[in-house]
């Protein structure tokens, strides 16, 4: 592991990450970058991996001239036996760790799902999916051990609605939602939090291979081609990254096996009151919409109309 430490300026402020251990996978560039920026700013230490050092060290350099702490690995995030190291030694160099960002993600092929290869198709699921899965597998003993711990993953496009021509991106960012609310329930007892972001349309790299696939993208090549033009649609990449900051700290409290959506969602508001009623109902997680579903949203809908009623009499 390759160190770039700073004096730690940072960790004398009151901050809402301070001195937490954080493991960012895909912190070279994009949103996982911006994370890691926004995490440094907020006290913590970071651990940054990707593929590709050039990247992993400007943004630790950066991290460091601003007087933050952070390492940086090299890592397939892909490969069980790299993500094991990986983990090892971020628990070697901190002795700890309290939050795990999987900020890595690919479109995969781009098309229609009998014109695509199926190779390449499957290879966008350990990318999205199986990465994720195991750095969480990875963490979880140690947060467990430690009764604490705060899983950040990512969704996308096609995760609650059909994305045309993506269908790998889509169906894998789904099975990351509900991989996201199974595990939550699964370490919810050892206060371990766990959520998923749906960062909204981010012009980052990744938005390339949109424009590289040209019509085979269908309706979001334009999409991308007036985002990349004028902004228009777009999410600024310090929107995710600041509910990330918000998910990872005391701020966000139990509210965990959620989706929420960082350019739409009121989650700045949330009061304490409100990650309750959050966590009471089938808030922001995946569901069918159907009566059953349904009906606890429409009697608490019927319990305020009586009560505003009983009001004004």
């Amino acid at each position: 592991m390759t160190q770039e430490k700073g004096a730690g300026r940072n960790a004398a402020r009151h901050t809402r990450l301070h001195d937490r251990v954080a493991l960012i996978a895909g912190a070279g560039r994009g949103i996982g970058e911006a994370i890691a920026l926004r995490f440094a700013a907020e006290g913590a230490r970071l651990v940054l991996a990707a593929r590709t050092a050039e990247e992993l060290q400007g943004v630790a350099e950066r991290i460091r001239s601003a007087g933050g702490i952070a390492h940086f690995a090299t890592a397939d995030l892909t490969v069980p036996e790299q993500v094991t190291n990986l983990v090892q030694k971020t628990i070697e160099t901190f002795g700890q760790i309290d939050v795990l960002v999987n900020a890595v993600g690919t479109y995969g092929p781009i098309g229609r799902a009998w014109e695509i290869d199926a190779e390449e198709w499957a290879s966008t699921f350990s990318v999205n999916l199986f990465g994720p899965f195991l750095l969480c597998q990875g963490v979880l003993p140690h947060m467990i051990h430690k009764g604490q711990g705060k899983i950040i993953n990512f969704s996308g496009g096609g995760a609650t609605s059909p994305l045309c021509r993506f269908s790998a991106y889509g169906v894998s960012k789904a099975a990351v939602v509900r991989f996201t609310e199974t595990l939550a329930e699964e370490v919810k007892e050892f206060n371990i939090q766990v959520n998923a972001i749906a960062p909204g349309a981010v012009d980052t790299k990744l938005q390339d291979s949109v424009l590289a696939a040209g019509e085979k993208a269908g309706d979001l090549l334009h999409r991308i081609r007036r985002l990349r033009e004028t902004g228009d649609g777009g999410t600024p990449r310090e929107v995710p990254a600041e509910l990330a900051v918000f998910l990872a700290s005391d701020a966000s409290g139990n509210l965990t096996g959620r989706l929420i959506s960082a350019p739409n969602d009121d989650w700045r508001s949330w009061s304490d009151e409100r990650l309750e009623q959050i966590m009471s109902k089938p808030w922001f997680t995946l569901r069918r919409l159907d009566p059953f579903t349904l009906r606890p949203f429409l009697e608490e809908m019927r319990a305020e109309a009586a009560a505003a009623q009983a009001n004004r009499r």
